[in-house]
Parts: structure tokens; sequence; C-alpha cells
């Protein structure tokens, strides 16, 4: 009788310790041309900013920079002029991306359908993305020109009065400037959230609509679940730029009038270059950055929460 011995495969061979340190170098390499940028730039400023933060650092002094702790941090609780452009900021941040949202939303669902000529309105949307903040402030200005701007010939030519001075008005230049952030700002909340909707599955509308779902129950049931996530991401990201603003309300109003408009952006812009307090300026910034971070985590909690609820 013959005797069948089963031979055991032989293992692969495990990964030898010096050619994974290798693959890792490799790595490196390849993330290194990435990396070193985002370190120069961002990082690195970010630190410095930190540190200055902590300073009496001015410009044209000739003694070395000194080390004061929390000193700025102690003014700043007692500055009604830096609070009061914080009050600004939020209301500005808010005014701008609430609008701009809904308006982007109507539109990238107009868009969504199959219109005739559809490409090209698509290209007309993004228009205002494409021109640069300050191309954007100079044309607004000339829109709001209180003698030959095309807002105050309109009313004229309507009958609804002789126009007025829109962004040197106490009264008027806040909304008339939210209105220019909300039209510059709307097409990349557009196409964003046009791009989710054509990641939606046809199919759902279709079994929707065979249901006998309205428009209304399809968006509420179908298009806006499927939404949500890229709504969330959008706004959140269009409260941060909005509230970090600075060209567009510099060209537009310098922060006028009687600092109606002066977000804490020129706030610290006013105090690191034109009075040269540059640790003062630096606390501003570190400030603002905790602030908001605090109350977008907040949104987002929040947000997060009610949609796992629903």
């Amino acid at each position: 009788m013959t005797v069948v011995t089963a031979t055991k495969r032989p293992a692969r061979d495990a990964p030898r310790a010096g050619s994974r340190r290798t693959s890792d170098r490799g790595a490196w390499f390849l993330v290194l041309p990435a990396l070193i940028p985002i370190l120069v730039l961002s990082v690195g400023p970010l630190l410095y900013g930190i540190l200055l933060a902590f300073t009496d650092a001015q410009s044209g002094r000739t003694r070395a920079t000194q080390w004061i702790g929390g000193l700025n941090f102690q003014d700043l609780l007692h500055d009604t002029l830096f609070w009061e452009s914080f009050r600004i900021g939020l209301v500005w941040a808010v005014g701008v991306t609430v609008p701009q949202f809904l308006l982007a939303l109507g539109l990238a669902l107009l868009l969504d359908q199959d219109l005739r000529l559809r490409w090209l309105a698509r290209a007309l949307a993004i228009i205002p993305w494409a021109m640069p903040e300050v191309v954007v402030g100079v044309m607004w200005r000339l829109v709001y020109n209180p003698d030959a701007g095309v807002l105050n010939e309109t009313l004229r030519t309507l009958g609804l009065g002789d126009g007025r001075d829109w962004l040197s008005g106490l009264s008027t230049a806040l909304p008339a400037v939210i209105v220019v952030g909300v039209w510059s700002g709307m097409p990349q909340t557009t196409v964003t959230l046009l791009a989710g909707l054509q990641n939606t599955p046809r199919e759902l509308h279709e079994a929707a609509a065979m249901d006998g779902a309205g428009a209304w129950s399809r968006f509420r049931t179908v298009t806006w679940p499927a939404l949500r996530p890229v709504a969330l991401a959008i706004t959140a990201l269009n409260f941060i730029w909005n509230f970090n603003s600075f060209a567009l309300v510099y060209v537009l109003t310098s922060g006028g009038p009687g600092g109606r408009t002066r977000l804490p952006m020129l706030f610290a812009y006013e105090e690191a270059f034109r009075y040269g307090q540059f640790g003062y300026a630096a606390a501003m910034g570190l400030v603002m950055v905790a602030v908001i971070s605090l109350l977008l985590g907040l949104f987002l909690v929040g947000r997060i929460k009610g949609g796992d609820a629903a």
C-alpha cells in the first residue's frame, strides 16, 4: 500500500523590516512636495501668530519685543470696539450665509432640470465666482454711486425717490454690503449643491413619483436627505469664509461709515498696519479663531444630531 504524505505549503516570507522602512521613506518623498508649502505658508505663520499674541510687538520700536503673557487678551476683554466689530462680523456672516444658501439651492434645483440652453445658464451662473473680490467691490461701488449709479438711476426712473448714498448711510451700509456678499458668493454654493443633486439616484425620484408623491414631497423625502451632507459642509465653509471676509468690504466701505461695516478682520488689519500694534492684532486673530471654532463646532454637532434624529 502506498502512503501519501501531505506536505505543508511553505509560508510566505514576511516582509523585511528594511524594505518596509525604504517604502516609508519613498512615501515621504512623494508627500514632501505638497507638505513643505503647507508647513511654510500655513502652519509656520499660524504658530508665529500665536506666539506674537503673547508679546508687545509693535512697528518702528527700537527695543526688543517683550513677552507679556496674557496682557493683550485682558485688554481685549475691555475693548468695546473689538466686540462691536465681532457682533457686526456675526451679523454679516449670518446675513450673507443664509440667503446665499437659500438662493443657491433654488438656482441649483432650477439648473438641475432638463432646460434648453442649460449649459449657457450654468456658465452664466458662475461668472461672479470668476471675478476677483476687488473687481466685484469696484463694480458694486459704481452700482451704488449716489449720483450716477445704476440703482439710483433706476429708482428715479420708476419714480421711487431721488436715490440715496447707500454705502455712506448709517442704516443702509451694512445691508448694501450684505447684498454684494450674497451675490459674489452664491455661485460656489450653487455649483456645490448642483453636484450633490446630480449624485442623487434618479431611480428614487421615479419611484416616489410612481407612488404619487408631489414635487415638495419628493424634495423632502428624497432630495434633501441625499443633499444634507453637502449642504452642511458648504454652509459651514461659507460661514467661515464670510466671517473672515476682508477685501470685498475693504473696497466697498473700508469699515465705514462710523464703523458700521468694520468686520473683525478689518479691525485687526487697522490695529496691525495702521497703528502698528502687531501683538494686539495677533491676539485679536487668536480670539476670533477660538470663538468661531467653538460656534462652528456647536453648529455642526447640532446639525449632525438633528440629522441622526431625522
